[in-house]
């Protein structure tokens, strides 16, 4: 299920965060006395100390809610807190924005730890400084700074590994076909798929009619201007989705899908869908983030999975990944006035990445994130796939512009004949200023 929050939803809950901010009859928590900075490396309690009689809160969404169970549980009974989780109805993002905006928080939520939704959840105001938190040096070191920082602030935990939009292929369609060796640049991957389909397979599945991974076609492609600081030009208004970069992207996508080398039905066809093409042989590939990989887990085991999905990332001069965390990769610790909650909402995170870190990755099944923790034996090869290729990927729009426009909205249109390709470039650059405008950048 998608979990980005719309450019329409973000300006009106942006607009709501920054008037709360401002305006003086807005009631909002009384920040604590360090509140520019929250935390320095000596202000971390230890992870057990004794918390009888404190009450703590995480919001979590609905395929988030389950995740801190065990380490919930753990945490209650070496500290005698008491901590609960709950669910905020999707869509989860807007809904936190709404709250917030209102003064309403929680002492820590599941939050997806881009600068972008930083900004548009106003950390230097809202959130704790997660700075000096004693478990960054046990992360791997290519994560210890992927996410979760805001202008040189940290304000978010990662507690899994980050989302990473590649190429999900069926083994056995590859195999079947002749075709044993991965593509290594953008050229190879079309050449791939232009001998699937002379073959009569289908080399594409796309879920147009759920819209919201059309973006990814067109992200993965920005992947190597990514790396030479396409998204800081954006930033400044130098360079435009309007421009030959992106729009030379949105093209390429719209003169493969007019090739035919698509399902036919991709202007309605759905997420579930997508899974199932690709599980049974209908489709070779797809281009999708970690979300995919977990339908699929829902529909096989992992020997099924191992023996028929593989992984690889996938840009115009290489294999460089295309990184997007998401809301369920990280936790954020909230600013709430009362300074024993705000170290008990520190002492978890502390104490989640720390001694009950290695359950939690067993309890999940899933990757771990620090080098001295081994991942479970169960966690598929194309998961470990993606979180390797993570060393050497490079950020997203959604994890390097500073707003997130409906890019896939607008993608979704074109594939279903209603928008061009300028005009999808067109739309996205309009409504990034309007993003923009309304979180205050500079030069918008």
């Amino acid at each position: 299920m998608k979990r980005y929050l719309t450019g329409a939803a973000a300006v009106a809950t942006i607009t709501l965060l920054m008037t709360a901010c401002s305006d003086p009859s807005v009631d909002t928590p009384d920040a604590p006395a360090d509140a520019g900075s929250g935390t320095a490396s000596d202000e971390w309690p230890e992870p057990t100390a004794d918390l009888t009689g404190v009450e703590l809160t995480i919001w979590a969404a609905q395929n988030s809610n389950t995740v801190p169970e065990a380490v919930v549980a753990q945490f209650e009974e070496a500290t005698g807190a008491s901590v609960e989780v709950v669910t905020i109805p999707d869509p989860y993002e807007q809904g936190i924005q709404t709250k917030v905006a209102t003064g309403d928080t929680p002492d820590l939520a599941f939050w997806q730890p881009t600068a972008s939704m930083l900004t548009a959840l106003n950390a230097p105001t809202n959130l704790q400084s997660l700075d000096g938190a004693p478990w960054i040096e046990d992360l791997s070191p290519a994560l210890q700074d992927i996410t979760g920082i805001l202008d040189g602030t940290r304000y978010a935990a990662l507690i899994t590994s980050p989302a990473v939009e590649g190429v999900y292929y069926n083994k056995q369609v590859f195999e079947a076909n002749g075709i044993a060796d991965l593509p290594a640049d953008w050229e190879s991957f079309i050449d791939t798929a232009r001998t699937l389909d002379a073959a009569g397979q289908t080399p594409f599945f796309e879920m147009a009619g759920d819209r919201w991974a059309t973006q990814w076609w067109v992200q993965v492609q920005l992947a190597d201007a990514a790396k030479d600081g396409l998204w800081d030009r954006v930033n400044t208004g130098e360079e435009k989705f309007t421009d030959e970069t992106i729009l030379g992207a949105i093209e390429t996508y719209k003169a493969l899908v007019d090739e035919g080398l698509f399902n036919e039905d991709l202007a309605t066809a759905t997420f579930e869908d997508q899974g199932d093409a690709l599980l049974n042989g209908e489709a070779a590939m797809v281009v999708q983030v970690n979300s995919f990989f977990s339908q699929l887990q829902a529909k096989a085991d992992t020997a099924e999975l191992d023996e028929k999905i593989g992984f690889f990332p996938i840009s115009p001069e290489g294999n460089t990944g295309t990184f997007i965390p998401d809301q369920s990769n990280a936790l954020v610790a909230f600013k709430t006035g009362d300074q024993q909650r705000e170290a008990a909402a520190r002492q978890l995170l502390a104490f989640w990445m720390g001694a009950a870190y290695p359950a939690f990755v067993e309890d999940r099944a899933t990757i771990s994130l620090e080098d001295s923790v081994e991942s479970p034996d169960n966690v598929p090869q194309a998961l470990l796939d993606i979180h390797a290729s993570l060393e050497d990927s490079v950020g997203s729009m959604q994890a390097l512009a500073v707003a997130n426009p409906d890019l896939y909205i607008y993608l979704a249109d074109m594939i279903q004949g209603s928008a061009t390709p300028e005009q999808v470039a067109r739309q996205t650059q309009d409504q990034f200023v309007q993003l923009a405008r309304a979180q205050g950048v500079e030069g918008f």
